[in-house]
């Protein structure tokens, strides 16, 4: 994977991960959006070139990321297109639905900044190396992870 479009709308996880993946995957060239809103018509323009994952937060004013998931799948000419949700939320009815709207994957942001890396990373391998196609991974931290730790 050489491409990836990381919509969110939070200044400190946009750095955690740029950080965490300028680490684990050097090579992999990132793009950032603010919001859903910002997202869309960059996926959508004719000729666009298209990142083998966007990576999305959830809960963003404006178009959600649930919004996005729905909005890409309704595009035949996307429909390769990893979604995965990277989100705090840990609302089973919040996974329910995105997987429902046809998002590849749901997980949540661990707390523990070592913990976040990694599960960026493996969630990086994953998707890098397998064909696209609406296969879910949900990454639920261990207990006692959702906490604030340093």
């Amino acid at each position: 994977m050489t491409d990836l479009f990381v919509v969110e709308d939070s200044p400190e996880d946009t750095e955690a991960i740029a950080r965490a993946i300028g680490r684990s995957h050097p090579d992999v060239r990132m793009e950032f959006f603010r919001s859903g809103s910002e997202v869309l018509p960059r996926l959508t323009e004719p000729g666009a070139d298209l990142p083998s994952m966007v990576l999305l937060d959830l809960n963003m004013p404006g178009e959600s990321g649930l919004d996005v998931v729905r909005h890409v799948r309704a595009q035949p000419h996307l429909a390769g297109l990893t979604l995965v949700v990277f989100t705090s939320s840990e609302e089973q009815a919040e996974a329910d639905a995105c997987y429902a709207a046809g998002a590849d994957s749901y997980i949540y942001k661990p707390l523990n900044f070592a913990l976040f890396q990694s599960v960026l990373s493996r969630t990086l391998d994953y998707w890098g190396s397998r064909p696209s196609g609406n296969v879910a991974l949900t990454v639920v931290p261990p207990p006692g992870d959702s906490s604030a730790q340093t």
